[in-house]
C-alpha cells in the first residue's frame, strides 16, 4: 500500500501519461485528494494492472476534492517539443481544476513554474506521494480511453493495446501503413527515418 503521504493540506498531485508514444497526445492530470484520503490499491499507474487502473478512476473522481484531466494533442507536440507540451498539459489540468490548490507536487524533475503557486519535483514520486499517484491514474486512464477511440479510425496500428507506443507491432505497421493524423511527425518514428515518407 502506497503511505498517504502529504506536504501540505490542498496540494495538488500531477503527472503525465504518453510521453514516449508515436502517436497520440501526452496527457496530464491534476488532483487534490481530502486529507487522509487512503486507498489499499492506488499506487504508481505502470505498477498496476488496466483492470486496477479502471477500477480506482470513478472511485478518485468521486473522492478528489477536485480534479482536471487535459490532452496535447500532437500537432502542438509537434510545434513546442515533447518536454514543453508534457508542462504544458499538468499546466492545463491545473488551470481547469475548479479548486485552486495551495501547493503543486509534480512527479519527475523537472516543471516550468506555474504561477503564483509554488512546487516541487519528486522523482518517481507516483510511487511516493498518494495525490501524484492518482494523477497518474487518471492520465493513464484517460490517455488509454482516446488511444482506443482513435484505435477503431486505424486499427491497423492497434493503438488499443499498445496505446501509441514504439513497440515492434507498431513501427512495422508504420512501415507497411505510413503515418497518420495522429502521428507525431517530429519523433524517430522507424529507426530508419530517412526512408519515411512523412
Amino acid at each position: 500500500m502506497l503511505q498517504a503521504l502529504y506536504k501540505y493540506a490542498n496540494e495538488a498531485g500531477t503527472d503525465e501519461a504518453g510521453r514516449g508514444c508515436l502517436a497520440g497526445p501526452v496527457t496530464a492530470a491534476a488532483i487534490i485528494l481530502p486529507e487522509g484520503f487512503t486507498n489499499n490499491v492506488l499506487n504508481d499507474s505502470k505498477q498496476l494492472t488496466e483492470t486496477k487502473r479502471d477500477a480506482l478512476r470513478p472511485i478518485l473522481e468521486q473522492e478528489a476534492v477536485s480534479f482536471s484531466v487535459c490532452h496535447v494533442f500532437q500537432d502542438e507536440i509537434d510545434e513546442i517539443n515533447i518536454l514543453n507540451a508534457s508542462f504544458l498539459a499538468m499546466h492545463r489540468a491545473l488551470d481547469t481544476m475548479a479548486h485552486r490548490p495551495s501547493f503543486i507536487l509534480v512527479d519527475g524533475n523537472r516543471f516550468k513554474p506555474y504561477p503564483a503557486i509554488a512546487h516541487e519535483c519528486i522523482i518517481k514520486g507516483d510511487g511516493k506521494y498518494i495525490s501524484i499517484a492518482a494523477a497518474s491514474v487518471l492520465a493513464k486512464t484517460y490517455r488509454d480511453e482516446y488511444m482506443a477511440q482513435i484505435h477503431e479510425e486505424f486499427p491497423m496500428y492497434n493503438w488499443k493495446k499498445n496505446k501509441g507506443y514504439p513497440t515492434k507491432e507498431h513501427r512495422e505497421a508504420i512501415k507497411k501503413y505510413g503515418l497518420t493524423p495522429y502521428h507525431r511527425k517530429s519523433f524517430r518514428q522507424l529507426p530508419e527515418q530517412l526512408t519515411l515518407d512523412i
